[in-house]
């Protein structure tokens, strides 16, 4: 008989998306199978999303669309603190845990499908990397867990903890396994990138026989040595940041920055709590293009925090026009339960919010068009994800999987997920650049 098989539904964001993999790799290895559909599977697990409203509800919709389908569900993730309100709308969930409880999750599902077949290493093969749910030629790579920061529109910290940061000869064994599996692009994520090894203290740790120390200028120029390209997400525009851009100049980490802004007013930063400056960003933001010109800059931004004036959001606009970023996102502001800024006053008209992200986004739709055009006749090195009839389409050092633009390689038919090539920009769109494999 064959063993029990688990499907899987997971929800969020890329952090949430390695949890997942952990949880699998682990059930893998314990001998279970991996269904691809609720039908063919004796129990799923949802790994939930609960950092806004609207990421709550579609946890509680794939909660129950699981439950419809296949009956059987164990639930676990960022929504699963608040066990409460799932058993409220289904209470018929076998088990709920929160985030990063990877035992509970494993020990529910063996619970719940259990079988007597042991599990033989020597013919239930795991793969060294483990199980992944990206592509074979990218994958995250966490660095850290939980974030010390407390703004006040995010209650992050009091799902995943306070920051824990994983050992530096930890993460590049990782790494290294990755790569040999024939990863392309590590993207390093956690909540605060920049932050990382601050609660150990910068220990030092050993990785390949070297000291290695844990923080994270350290890692990137060990990570660079790897020969994949290396990504950095959530990085907090904090001074030693400035240490990393030398890094993008010399080839060892992409020239790519995701930076979580999220305001150009100081009045609102303030009231969001938030641990850097508008005017310190943008002075930051001009050392990094002298370092590196070639650099891009993504970020994301909250419009209708409240109390956001008309004044506010315009010195946001002018942040907007002055920083000239290359990759932005916009979001309206939700509120969310247990967090600090839902006290405060003021809170803004919803037909107001919607205005202002529609002026904020056509205003950087400008500007990225702008940035974008500039790049048409350069040949740029992309790597591609996807081929077809059409050609293949790719992305370059300027953008992450599912978030950034593409690259659309015309002549790219012969091409294969994985592949590194030239291509010579022919044309350019609002977010996408196009051209042709440079021979």
């Amino acid at each position: 008989m064959s063993n029990p098989k688990v499907g899987f539904v997971s929800l969020g964001c890329p952090k949430a998306l390695v949890d997942s993999e952990r949880i699998l790799t682990q059930l893998r290895t314990d001998g279970y199978e991996i269904s691809p559909s609720y039908d063919g599977a004796d129990v799923v697990v949802v790994n939930t999303c609960g950092f806004i409203d609207s990421a709550r509800a579609e946890s509680l919709d794939a909660i129950g669309e699981a439950l419809n389908e296949n009956g059987r569900v164990i639930v676990t993730g960022c929504m699963g603190v608040d066990e409460k309100e799932i058993r409220d709308l289904h209470p018929s969930v076998l088990s709920v845990s929160g985030p990063q409880q990877y035992e509970q999750v494993v020990g529910a599902v063996h619970q719940h499908a259990p079988f007597e077949r042991q599990h033989d290493p020597f013919s239930d093969l795991v793969p060294p990397q483990g199980i992944k749910l990206t592509p074979r030629h990218y994958a995250y790579l966490k660095i850290s867990e939980g974030c010390n920061h407390s703004c006040s529109f995010c209650i992050i910290p009091s799902m995943r903890g306070k920051l824990v940061s994983r050992p530096a000869g930890d993460v590049l064994s990782e790494a290294e396994r990755l790569v040999d599996s024939g990863v392309k692009e590590l993207l390093v994520i956690s909540q605060d990138t920049s932050a990382y090894g601050v609660d150990l203290k910068y220990r030092l740790d050993f990785w390949g026989g070297k000291p290695v120390k844990t923080r994270i200028t350290e890692l990137c120029r060990e990570l660079g040595q790897l020969g994949a390209w290396v990504r950095l997400h959530y990085v907090y525009p904090y001074p030693h940041v400035d240490e990393l851009v030398p890094l993008m100049a010399e080839g060892l980490v992409l020239p790519y920055l995701d930076i979580p802004l999220q305001h150009g007013s100081p009045r609102i930063l303030k009231l969001m709590k938030r641990p850097a400056a508008a005017e310190n960003a943008l002075k930051r933001i001009r050392k990094w293009r002298e370092i590196c010109p070639d650099i891009t800059l993504r970020s994301t931004f909250i419009v209708g925090f409240p109390g956001e004036t008309d004044d506010d959001f315009n010195q946001l606009m002018d942040f907007i026009d002055e920083a000239q970023l290359d990759r932005v996102g916009c979001f309206q502001y939700s509120p969310v339960d247990g967090a600090g800024a839902n006290s405060l006053p003021d809170h803004v008209p919803a037909e107001v919010m919607a205005e202002r992200e529609q002026i904020f986004m056509q205003r950087q739709a400008d500007i990225s068009r702008a940035r974008l055009q500039a790049r048409v006749g350069s040949v740029q090195e992309v790597l591609v994800d996807h081929v077809d009839e059409q050609g293949a389409i790719a992305r370059s050092h300027a953008d992450a999987p599912e978030i950034d633009g593409q690259v659309y390689v015309l002549d790219g038919q012969e091409l294969a997920a994985g592949d590194l090539v030239r291509v010579q920009i022919s044309a350019a769109d609002d977010y996408d650049l196009s051209g042709y494999l440079s021979r």
